[in-house]
């Protein structure tokens, strides 16, 4: 698939071509996690009845939508929004003139990656996990975008503990896919 086929874009993923488009769904994604936190602090139950409301029960919030998910999903989600909003802010910077950035990370995610831009010239992928060999993500991240030579800039951005900050990670590269860490 050459980069003119990527699929059109779905209006529920979140577009960025701006610093300010970043810093409200990061805001978006605050907003949710503060909804969450207030229901934790209220919460009198046992802390075995507590863990499984985290689990089974919705008691968080979806970053975005609001829409009610459980809290374990909202921290995954989470996590995986502020990592692709992060890293689209950074691609802004890199490429300021490809029109813009469609986010759609996740596995269930309609575009065939994580980021896109809008002149289909830059790709990327993005998570956050423990390190960033966790459940050969990276690995599997790396081998994904080095399958598209066809896409001119490709990307891996991931947030790990033992990573602060956002810098370029040369030695975990290959293939002409670029890796970043970033933070918040």
């Amino acid at each position: 698939m050459s980069s003119d086929t990527l699929p059109a874009v779905v209006a529920s993923q979140l577009f960025i071509r701006s610093t300010e488009d970043a810093d409200r769904h990061l805001m978006s994604v605050h907003d949710a996690a503060a909804r969450a936190f207030a229901w934790v602090r209220a919460h009198g139950d046992s802390p075995l009845e507590l863990l499984r409301s985290l689990k089974f029960e919705p008691v968080g919030f979806h970053p975005v939508s609001g829409a009610p998910l459980n809290l374990i999903e909202q921290t995954n989600q989470t996590w995986t929004l502020v990592v692709a909003i992060a890293a689209a802010r950074k691609l802004l910077e890199l490429h300021p003139d490809t029109g813009g950035f469609h986010l759609a990370p996740g596995a269930h995610a309609s575009l065939p990656f994580d980021i896109v831009s809008g002149d289909r010239r830059v790709a990327a992928e993005t998570f956050a996990a423990v390190t960033p060999s966790n459940n050969g993500k990276l690995r599997k991240d790396l081998d994904k975008l080095a399958s598209r030579p066809d896409i001119r800039h490709r990307y891996v951005f991931f947030m790990a503990p033992g990573y602060p900050g956002i810098h370029r990670r040369e030695k975990l590269e290959r293939d002409g896919v670029q890796v970043w860490s970033v933070d918040v």
